[in-house]
C-alpha cells in the first residue's frame, strides 16, 4: 500500500494522547504484535515511544484479518523520496481480504488520530462477508492444503468459484469443490438421479430400500400403501439432505413430506421419490480412488434435555458452540429453526417451550446432514472387510473417482447382509467436512488422499521447468530464443514477453505480457511443457512474478532506465528490483544465468542468486570467473570466434559466432551475449549441445521471429534496422552494429515513453544525434506528461550534442516514418526505432528505393 498520511506526517504516535491505550482497547489482541521490540507488547511499545500512523495502518491491517480468521504476521512499513508518503507492506492469505482489510485499517487510524468514536463491529462484519466471497470452501481448502504440504501450486481459475487448478501446464489437473477432472459425466448424472443409482445398485445385488418414483401425491399415496409404513419421501435430483422427510408414518406426514421434496426439485425434473424407511444409523461412507478412506455415523441436528432448560434454550445453547458457524464458515453448521423442525418437535410431543428432561433427546431434523446441523462420529477403523469391500465396489458401479455414499445400518462393524440395512443415496462432490473434523473421533485426511490421487507419484509436485528472464535491456529477445531452442529440442513451450503470449509459437494474446499475467496465461495452459517469461520491472513492482519459484533465473544486465518510478532512483535500487528473479530460483537443482560482464550483476546478482550459478561473458580471460571455474563452475564465453562452455578444465565448442545469425558475424555484441544467456538456460534445462546449436543458428533477426528487435532489411541499395531501443545503454550497444551497417548517411526515427526523467530523455536524444546524420524525433506514448513535451525535451538533447545531425521534430509515428522512407536514397541507412512495429513493416514493403533515387536525378 502506497499511503499519504498527510497531515498526520506532524503527527507522530507520541503526539495523540492515549492511542496506545485507545488500541488496546479497541483490539486487545494487538498487545501480541511483538514488532520490532521482539516481546509481546513491543508494538505498543513504539506508539508510545512515537512512530508514524503508516506503521499503525500496517499492524492494524494485520489484527483485522487475525480477526477474521487468516492469521498473518508479517509487516513492514518504511518511507519514500515524498515527505508523507509511505509504503505500507502486510502479507495476506486471501488477496481481497487483505486489500479490505487495508482499506478499514486507513479508516479507523484516522479516527483513532481524531478521537473519534470507533464501533469495530461493522468493520469486522464487512471483513467476514468479504472473507465469505472469496474464500475456499473446507472441502477445497482440505486438497489445496494437501497440495500445499506437497509444494504443488494452485489457482482459483474463477473469482467466487471453487473451481481450482493444481500444477501447472501439462502436469495440471483441475477439480470443483470435489469433483475432479477424472470424475466421470455418466457417474455424475448417476447419482444425481436417485431413481437411476437404486437400479444400478439393485440389478447389482446391492442391498438397496424399496420404492418408486411417483409424479403426484395420489401416485405418492398408492406407493406408499404397497410399500408399506413408515416411508421416506425426497426429490428425484438433490443433494445435501434438502427435501428429505423420514419415517412418514401417516398420510398427513406424507402430504407435509411431498410437499416439501416438491419444493426442492431441479428444474426439467419433476419427480419423488417415495421409499421404504430402513431404520438404522445414518452412514456415510468416502470412496477415493476406489478406496474407503473414511467413514462417519451421522446423527441429525438434536438437543439433550438439563431438566431446567427450554428446547429453545438449548438449541440457542449448542448454536453458542464456537465450532458452529453459517454454511460453511465452521466445522458444524448452526441449527436453523424451520418448518422441519416444528414438525420433529410435534411428532415427539414436543415444542420450543417444553422444557427437556435431563438426558432425553430432541431431534429437530429428519436428516443427518452436517449442511443442516447434524453431527458426525469417525467410525473408519471399525468398518468389516465386507462393508469396505462392497463400499469400495459401488464406486466402481457408480464410475466415479470420488464418491460418498449414504448407508443405513445399524452397524458398520458386520457384514450389511446380516442387519437391516440399505444404500439409501449416492453423491458426486460429496462434502468432506464430516471427515475433517468430525464432531466426536479421529480427522481424516481425506484432502490428501484426493491430490495422492490425482498425483500418485510421491515425487511430482506437478510443476513444469519455469524459465525467467529480466534485465534493463534485451530480455525480449533472449526469452524468444530461449523458446526457440526448447522448440527446436521437441518441447512445447509456452511464453510471455513484451508483444505476445504464445503457445508452440501461435499467438494467443498480444500486448506487453512481461509481468504476472502472462505467467498465468501460460502456466494453466494444459499443453505445456516448459514456460519461458521475460519478467519486467514494471510487472514485478506491481504485482510480483506470477510464479512462486523458477527452476532457470537469467539476469542479463542492469543499466540506467525507468529510474524515479515507484521509488526505484537509483541503479542500486534497480538491481534489488531485478535480482527478484534469481531470489526465486529454486535452491535444489535450479540455476541463474548472470552476465559476468556487468558490475552490478556481479555483485548483486551473485549475492541473491540460489541454486547454481552459470555466468556469461565476452571476455574469456575474465579474472572474476577464475574462481568459480576452479570449482567446477560452469561459464559461457567467446574463444577464437566461437561460443564455448567452460567447467572445470573442459571446453565445449557450441558454434561460430558467424554462424549465429542474430549476432550479424560478431558486430552486434549484445546479441552474442543474448545467444549466451539463452544456451547457458538450455543447458541449465539438460537440453543437448546439438540442439542447443541448432536452435541459435536457426533463429533469425526478422519481424517473424524477433519482432522489433534488430530487424534488418535490405532493398535497393538502402539498408534498414527496426529495433525497440528506447534507452542511452540500448542505443550505445546498439552503436557500433548501426556504424557498421549504415557507413554513409544514416537516418533515424524515434521516440520514448515520457515517464522517463527530463534528463533521460535529453541523453536520449544526445546519443541518437552522434549515431544519426538527420533524426526524425516522434511521440508515441506522453505517460503523464503534455502533448509535444516528451518529443521537445529529445530535440532538445538531440540539438545540444554539439554534433552536424539534423533535428526535426514529426509529432505522429506514421508520418515520420514516411518522411524518413521518403528521404532514403541509395546508400542510406534507415534506423526506425519505433512502437509500431507490423505498421512500419509494411510501409517498407514493396517501396522502391532505387526508382525513388532515379526520379530525384536532374
Amino acid at each position: 500500500m502506497r499511503l499519504d498520511i498527510g497531515d498526520l506526517e506532524q503527527r507522530p504516535s507520541d503526539k495523540v494522547s492515549d492511542l496506545a491505550e485507545r488500541l488496546q482497547t479497541l483490539i486487545p489482541d494487538i498487545y501480541e504484535h511483538r514488532c520490532s521490540v521482539g516481546e509481546p507488547g513491543g508494538f505498543l511499545q513504539r506508539v508510545r515511544n512515537g512512530t508514524y500512523a503508516g506503521h499503525v495502518v500496517e499492524h492494524l491491517a494485520i489484527e483485522l484479518q487475525n480477526q477474521v480468521g487468516f492469521l498473518v504476521g508479517y509487516g513492514k512499513t518504511v518511507d519514500s523520496y515524498e515527505k508523507g508518503i509511505y509504503n505500507v507492506v502486510y502479507r495476506y492469505r486471501d488477496e481481497a481480504t487483505g486489500l479490505a482489510a487495508g482499506e478499514a485499517a486507513v479508516e479507523i487510524v484516522r479516527k483513532l488520530y481524531d478521537s473519534e468514536d470507533i464501533d469495530l463491529g461493522p468493520y469486522i462484519d464487512h471483513l467476514k462477508e468479504v472473507r465469505d466471497a472469496h474464500a475456499l470452501g473446507p472441502s477445497t481448502g482440505a486438497i489445496v492444503d494437501a497440495a500445499k504440504a506437497r509444494n504443488i501450486p494452485y489457482y482459483n481459475l474463477t473469482r467466487g468459484t471453487s473451481y481450482t487448478q493444481l500444477g501447472h501446464g501439462v502436469k495440471q489437473r483441475r477439480f470443483q469443490a470435489t469433483v475432479t477432472d477424472a470424475s466421470g459425466i455418466i457417474g455424475h448424472s448417476i447419482a444425481d438421479d436417485k431413481d437411476w443409482t437404486k437400479q444400478i445398485l439393485g440389478e447389482a445385488g446391492v442391498q438397496v430400500p424399496q420404492g418408486q418414483t411417483c409424479y403426484s401425491f395420489e401416485e405418492a399415496q398408492e406407493a406408499a400403501a404397497w410399500i408399506g409404513w413408515p416411508v421416506v419421501t425426497k426429490p428425484l435430483s438433490g443433494n445435501h439432505g434438502r427435501g428429505v422427510t423420514t419415517d412418514i408414518r401417516s398420510e398427513e406426514d406424507l402430504r407435509s413430506g411431498y410437499d416439501a421434496a416438491v419444493q426442492r426439485l431441479r428444474e426439467g425434473s419433476d419427480g419423488v421419490i417415495v421409499e421404504s424407511y430402513i431404520k438404522g444409523e445414518d452412514h456415510r461412507i468416502l470412496v477415493i480412488g476406489g478406496k474407503l478412506v473414511a467413514a462417519a455415523r451421522r446423527r441429525p441436528a438434536h438437543v439433550t434435555g438439563d431438566g431446567t432448560s427450554t428446547v429453545q434454550a438449548l438449541i440457542e445453547r449448542e448454536n453458542a458452540d464456537p465450532r458452529r458457524g453459517v454454511g460453511h464458515e465452521n466445522l458444524l453448521t448452526r441449527i436453523e429453526v424451520d418448518e422441519q423442525t416444528h414438525r420433529m418437535l410435534d411428532q415427539a410431543g414436543l415444542a420450543l417451550d417444553t422444557v427437556l428432561p435431563e438426558g432425553e433427546v430432541a431431534f429437530l431434523k429428519s436428516t443427518a446432514n452436517i449442511s443442516t446441523g447434524g453431527t458426525a462420529t469417525d467410525l473408519t477403523d471399525e468398518v468389516h472387510p465386507a462393508v469396505k469391500f462392497s463400499m469400495e465396489r459401488i464406486g466402481r458401479l457408480v464410475g466415479l473417482d470420488v464418491i460418498g455414499i449414504d448407508l443405513l445400518a445399524e452397524t458398520l462393524a458386520k457384514p450389511l447382509e446380516e442387519q437391516s440395512a440399505g444404500v439409501v443415496e449416492v453423491n458426486a462432490g460429496p462434502g468432506f467436512r464430516m471427515h475433517m473434523a468430525p464432531t466426536h473421533g479421529t480427522p481424516r485426511p481425506v484432502g490428501e488422499h484426493v491430490v495422492d490421487m490425482l498425483f500418485p507419484d510421491s515425487t511430482d509436485n506437478g510443476r513444469i521447468p519455469i524459465t525467467a528472464i529480466t534485465g534493463t535491456n534485451g530480455k525480449t529477445t533472449t526469452t524468444r530464443l530461449i523458446s526457440h531452442i526448447l522448440r527446436q529440442a521437441g518441447h512445447s513451450v509456452g511464453m510471455g514477453c513484451t508483444g505476445t503470449v504464445e503457445i508452440d509459437n501461435h499467438v494467443i494474446l498480444r500486448g506487453d505480457y512481461s509481468g504476472p499475467a502472462a505467467a498465468h496465461a501460460v502456466l494453466r495452459e494444459p499443453t505445456v511443457e516448459h514456460a519461458v517469461l521475460e519478467c519486467a520491472r514494471g510487472g514485478i513492482m506491481r504485482r510480483g512474478l506470477g510464479f512462486d519459484e523458477c527452476d532457470v533465473g537469467v539476469l542479463l544486465n542492469i543499466a540506467s532506465d525507468h529510474l524515479g518510478e515507484r521509488d526505484i532512483h537509483t541503479l542500486e535500487e534497480l538491481a534489488r528490483c531485478k535480482t527478484v528473479i534469481v531470489d526465486a530460483v529454486k535452491r535444489e537443482g535450479g540455476y541463474c544465468v548472470l552476465n559476468a560482464d556487468d558490475p552490478l550483476v556481479m555483485d548483486q546478482g551473485t549475492y541473491w542468486a540460489r541454486g547454481e550459478i552459470i555466468y556469461f561473458t565476452m571476455d574469456p580471460e575474465n579474472a572474476a570467473l577464475k574462481q568459480h571455474l576452479s570449482e567446477l563452475g560452469m561459464v559461457l564465453t567467446v574463444q577464437h570466434g566461437k561460443i564455448v562452455m567452460l567447467r572445470g578444465k573442459v571446453t565445449v565448442e557450441i558454434c561460430e559466432v558467424n554462424d549465429v545469425p542474430i549476432a550479424f558475424e560478431g558486430h552486434a555484441r549484445f546479441n552474442v551475449q543474448n545467444a549466451m544467456a539463452a544456451a547457458a538456460a538450455a543447458i541449465a534445462h539438460g537440453i543437448e549441445v546439438g540442439d542447443v546449436r541448432a536452435g541459435l543458428m536457426t533463429f533469425h533477426p526478422t519481424p517473424a521471429q524477433m519482432p522489433g528487435r534488430t530487424n534488418y532489411f535490405e532493398a535497393d541499395g538502402v539498408k534498414c534496422l527496426i529495433d525497440y531501443g528506447h534507452n542511452v545503454p540500448a542505443l550505445e550497444a546498439l552503436e557500433p552494429l548501426v556504424r557498421e551497417l549504415g557507413n554513409q548517411r544514416r537516418i533515424g526515427v524515434a521516440s520514448a515513453p515520457g515517464n522517463r526523467r527530463d534528463e533521460d530523455l535529453a541523453a536520449l536524444g544526445a546519443q541518437l544525434a552522434r549515431m544519426c546524420d538527420t533524426l526524425y524525433v516522434c511521440e508515441t506514448d506522453a505517460r503523464g506528461r503534455e502533448a509535444g513535451e516528451t518529443a521537445k525535451l529529445i530535440h532538445e538533447g538531440a540539438e545540444g550534442a554539439g554534433t552536424s545531425c539534423e533535428v526535426k521534430t514529426v509529432p505522429e509515428e506514421h508520418e515520420a516514418v514516411a518522411e524518413a522512407i521518403d528521404e532514403a536514397k541509395t546508400g542510406d541507412f534507415l534506423l526506425l526505432l519505433v512502437d509500431d512495429i507490423e505498421g512500419t513493416t509494411e510501409r517498407l514493403k514493396g517501396r522502391s528505393f532505387q526508382r525513388q533515387a532515379e526520379l530525384a536525378q536532374p
